[in-house]
Parts: structure tokens; sequence; C-alpha cells
């Protein structure tokens, strides 16, 4: 397969990737993107060996040709609905862990409401943005504000969620030592079981890069700004640099 990438255009690459990207936004199997985009990758390398461009084979709008492949299969909303709790439950594990750091766990049931719908709002215009991204053939300045707009859509929604926590009053569920010891164990349990299915350890490390740089400052005498400032930059280095360093091992070995 390794040969087979190498023989490929650029173009062609770039739509095979795009094409798995839409196909899997729009909530079909994986195991059958990867046998269409393994299929249609053969078309391609005999194709380009015989002189012929991508546009042979997808024609001129790649989007409708991603469309038509992508009406001849079917959704399945099992594995989608699988990936939605997940990362539903997996975001909402994160927040219990910083807050259990922070030696405090107390949530209203609007705040309980409003962190679950935040997350399944924001993964659905994430599936949404990159379904639009792989059909469209967007300058790489779109594209970054595409994913900037992502990026403060759930920030936005949070503050937005902060307000509205401190206007309207809900139950409100305190956990005492018993309580947070037991949930503790079981996020980390469920961090680790999501970490598992999807086969890396990235959430675990990004979780500690999120959490570890607030806890030490902690012990430091300094100004609740400072501390903030250090503390969110620390993290947001620390996971760029991881994010630029997973990257580059990962294209080694691909």
């Amino acid at each position: 397969m390794n040969t087979n990438r190498i023989v490929l255009s650029k173009k062609s690459k770039r739509f095979l990737e795009d094409l798995r990207i839409y196909l899997f936004s729009s909530g079909k199997n994986a195991d059958e993107i990867e046998d269409i985009v393994e299929e249609l990758q053969v078309h391609l390398i005999e194709a380009e060996r015989d002189g012929k461009s991508i546009d042979n084979i997808v024609g001129q709008s790649p989007k409708a040709y991603m469309d038509q492949i992508s009406d001849e299969m079917l959704t399945d909303y099992q594995e989608w609905f699988t990936y939605i709790v997940i990362i539903v439950f997996g975001s909402f594990g994160f927040i219990i862990m910083n807050n259990l750091f922070q030696g405090s766990v107390s949530y209203s049931l609007l705040e309980i409401i409003g962190y679950l719908s935040i997350a399944t709002v924001f993964i659905i215009c994430v599936f949404q943005a990159f379904k639009y991204i792989a059909a469209h053939n967007l300058s790489k300045i779109v594209e970054y504000v595409i994913f900037y707009v992502l990026g403060l859509l759930p920030i936005s929604l949070y503050i937005g969620l902060i307000f509205l926590n401190e206007v309207i009053e809900t139950p409100v569920i305190h956990l005492e030592m018993l309580g947070m010891i037991i949930t503790a164990i079981l996020t980390l349990a469920l961090l680790l079981a999501i970490s598992y299915w999807a086969k890396t350890w990235a959430m675990l490390i990004i979780l500690a890069l999120l959490i570890l740089p607030d806890t030490v400052l902690h012990s430091f005498h300094i100004s609740e700004t400072l501390h903030l400032l250090l503390g969110t930059s620390i993290s947001f280095v620390g996971i760029a640099i991881y994010l630029v360093i997973h990257s580059k091992l990962s294209r080694a070995h691909s």
C-alpha cells in the first residue's frame, strides 16, 4: 500500500483523503469506507499509469461524485451514535477530572444539561464542517477560518452557559469525598476505555496537559491573572507540541 500511495499524484491522494472524511462525516461504516477508498485507489493508480488524470474517473465535480458514492452506501447510525456518545462523555470526563483536581465537584442541573448539549452541538457542527471542507476545493485561509469559528463555538456556548447558570437557579448536585473518589475512578475508567477503543493515548495526554500545569501552579504564590495566563499558555503550547510530534510520527510510519 505504501508503494501505491507514492505512485498516486498529490491531487489523487488529496481526493481520497477528502472522500474518506466526507463519507465518515456522512455517517457511513468505517470498514466500508476503507474498502471503497482502497478500490478507488486501485482505479486511480491504473488510470494515472495510463496517463489519465483523476478527472477521467470522478468527473469535473468531486462533490457530485462523493454524493453519488454516499447515496449508494447505507448510513451506519449505530456506529455514528457510538462516536457521538463516546465524544460527549469523553468531553464531560475532561470537565469532571479538571474539577476533581481542583478539589471540588458541584454541578447544577442546568450545567449538566448544558455540557451535554454543547458537546452534542459541537460534534454535529464538526462533522458538517469536515463534510463541507472535503467536498469543496477551499483555500487554506478559508479552512483556517472555518476551524477558527469551530474553536470559538464551544467557548461562546460555555460562556453563555455560565451566564445562564448565574441567573437561573436549578437543583445542585454536590459530591463529598467518597463521591469524588468514586467519580474519579469511574471517569478515569471511562477515559481509559475510550483511549483503548480508539487505539490512542492522545485523550489522556491532552487531559494531563490541560490539568497538570494548573495543578502545579497552585503551589506557587502568584496572582490569579498570572496563574490563568501561565496555565493556559503552558497547556496550549504543550498540546500544540504534542500534536506536531504525533503528526510527524504518523507520517513517518505511513
